[in-house]
């Protein structure tokens, strides 16, 4: 789940915690902890299949801001409870 790297702080604007992030491009940044498998989010604090939360999420990349846990009629979002099950399973 790569970002435009501007959306980090240490660029003019940027809100993502630089320091939590590596390059993927020249242009791209991922968190750290995403890029390889297990993926494991940096941000990412408590155990998966419990309880989690995001560290940063006021600050979060726009992959994150896009992706919604719930459809727009209030369901579960299936594709997130594949990827929660998926790193569950790892």
């Amino acid at each position: 789940m790569s970002f435009y790297w501007a959306e980090a702080d240490d660029a003019l604007g940027g809100l993502v915690p630089a320091r939590l992030t590596e390059p993927v491009s020249p242009h791209l940044r991922c968190m750290k902890g995403t890029a390889t498998k297990p993926v494991r989010c940096i941000a990412l604090e408590g155990e998966v299949g419990k309880r989690v939360s995001c560290s940063i999420y006021s600050q979060r990349p726009s992959t994150c801001r896009e992706f919604d846990v719930l459809e727009a009629d209030g369901s579960p979002n299936p594709r997130c409870a594949a990827l929660r099950a998926e790193s569950f399973s790892l």
